[in-house]
Parts: C-alpha cells; sequence; structure tokens
C-alpha cells in the first residue's frame, strides 16, 4: 500500500499531514496501529528494565521483518513471554523454546526465541554492574539528527554500533548497529523525527523549539 487518504497531503519539509491536521512520517501516515504507535509511544523515553528488555527483544524480532507485523503480534509476543519479564524468560528451557515454535501468534524463529532467552539471563547479569538501563542510556549521543526528509534518517551511528558491540560482549544477540540505531530512536536517545512532524521534541531529551 502507498500513499494515504485524500485528506493526507504532503507539509513542508517530507511529513504528511492527516485529516485530524497533524504531520505525521509516511510511514506512520495511514495504518491506524502505526499511526497510534506513533503518537503515543515511539520516541519516548523507555527507562525501566522490562520495557528496555521487551524492546530489545522485538527489535531483534523485527530483523527481515515490517515493524507493522512485531506490532500486531505484540500481544501474542507478550503472552508467550511472560509480559517481558526478564526473571520469567531467563528461566526458559530448550522444551519452552519447541513450545513457542509452535505458536503462530508470534514470529517462529529458534534462533530469535533463543535470543529473547540468553537476552533475558543477560539483562539479569548486568544487575551486578548498575543494571540494563544505565548499562544502554550510557550510549546515550550529545546530538540528535535533525531530519527534514526519510532520507535524512541515518540507519546507524557510531553510538550504535559500540551500544551494539557492548551488548554482545555481555552475551546479548540479535543487536546489530543497525537494530541498535532503532531501539534508540523508539526510546528517545536520539530524535528523527521529521523537522515538521507534531511528535518533534516531544521526548523532553531533545527539545527543538519551533522557530
Amino acid at each position: 500500500m502507498s500513499g494515504g487518504p485524500a485528506s493526507d497531503r504532503p507539509a513542508h519539509g517530507g511529513a504528511v499531514v492527516g485529516g485530524d491536521g497533524l504531520a505525521r512520517p509516511a510511514w506512520a501516515s495511514t495504518d491506524p496501529l502505526l499511526r497510534d504507535y506513533y503518537d503515543n509511544e515511539w520516541g519516548l523515553p523507555v527507562t525501566d528494565e522490562q520495557g528496555l528488555y521487551e524492546r530489545i527483544c522485538l527489535e531483534g524480532f523485527q530483523a527481515g521483518l515490517s515493524w507493522a507485523t512485531i506490532l500486531r503480534k505484540r500481544p501474542a509476543f507478550r503472552a508467550a513471554f511472560a509480559g517481558f519479564n526478564p526473571d520469567a524468560v531467563a528461566l526458559f528451557t530448550e522444551a519452552d523454546v519447541d513450545r513457542l515454535l509452535q505458536d503462530p501468534g508470534i514470529v517462529r524463529n529458534r534462533l530469535k526465541i533463543r535470543s529473547a532467552v540468553a537476552n533475558a539471563q543477560a539483562t539479569l547479569a548486568l544487575r551486578q554492574e548498575g543494571g540494563l538501563v544505565e548499562f544502554v542510556w550510557q550510549f546515550k549521543p550529545t546530538d540528535t539528527p535533525r531530519p527534514a526528509v526519510h532520507t535524512d534518517i541515518p540507519t546507524e551511528s557510531p553510538e550504535s554500533v559500540a551500544l551494539s558491540k557492548a551488548l554482545r560482549k555481555k552475551g546479548f544477540s540479535f543487536v546489530g548497529p543497525t537494530t541498535m540505531f532503532a531501539l534508540m530512536e523508539a526510546i528517545g536517545m536520539v530524535d528523527t523525527h521529521l523537522l515538521d512532524s507534531h511528535r518533534r521534541g516531544s521526548s523532553g531529551i531533545w527539545p527543538q523549539p519551533h522557530a
């Protein structure tokens, strides 16, 4: 599907103004689920262990797929992975992996399911070093992109490369540099909202005063 409803029209700078008068990127301008996610979740700070562990896992499951697919399956993922409670998932066995491979509600990929378990165990281990949240957020950059159009948005950064390497050393997997940059966008560590989007600066971390 391309384009949007007739009421949608381009805004200056590449965003799309919807029938509600709000400007969003094209990816969030048509699908109601993606629009709600963009308006209410994407780019807002995630600073709790369970929430951050969930985001890391879902970004890993997304590799090679669309985020819309993961978002539609998120309720099933949460049911399958004990609400992404790392204490619970860390105890999953190979029998649990086999069980989850039969669950049609999630992405049935053995390596990704095992990764979620290993990532839970790595999350618990990081509690001895200040915790997952502190570990991830130390890679927050000193500046953020200011994209006018979608093509201005990078797919990785020096910080996402460093975060990827650091997490891998701690036992995490499916945390490549591109995946970690997507995580950084999703949790507000960088602000890649288009300059004309109604969400630009909404994280409170990267305020963007209007000229």
